[in-house]
């Protein structure tokens, strides 16, 4: 995950530098002062690949390291169960639809329906998570 981690820091920095370079542009060559909406978009850019990298090398650095992160490795080193994927559900479908009523309500600003919508959301995302789990094992 180093590499991963690595990637996200070079677009952290990317967006950073960019976000340096826009800002100061904007005020010198707009008659308006610095465009705030494309500045703010870029520094949040920046934040959220900061995020994700940091994320990814806080984990990297507590599992060993996996056949992607080593230069000796073979290719069948990355053979083998992937993990469990579910062959079939139907909780995306509805977690679709409540993100699309959400939307709807935010597009036409219905709290109503946003409340309706948040609750149809918590309970499709809670069904997709705990979809396979059996609960506590008392023996």
């Amino acid at each position: 995950m180093k590499v991963e981690a690595r990637i996200f820091d070079i677009v952290t920095v990317f967006a950073f530098l960019v976000a340096a370079i826009y800002g100061v542009m904007t005020h010198y060559m707009s008659g308006y002062g610095t465009e705030p909406v494309g500045l703010v978009a870029l520094i949040l850019t920046g934040g959220l690949a900061l995020l994700a990298g940091s994320y990814l090398r806080f984990v990297s650095r507590r599992i060993e390291a996996r056949p992607e992160d080593r230069e000796d490795a073979e290719v069948s080193d990355g053979a083998g169960e992937l993990g469990f994927f579910s062959p079939g559900s139907y909780w995306p479908i509805g977690l679709a639809a409540s993100a699309a009523l959400a939307g709807l309500a935010l597009a036409f600003f219905h709290i109503w329906l946003l409340v309706i919508a948040v609750v149809s959301l918590l309970i499709t995302i809670g069904g997709l998570v705990f979809e396979y789990h059996t609960g506590p094992n008392h023996d």
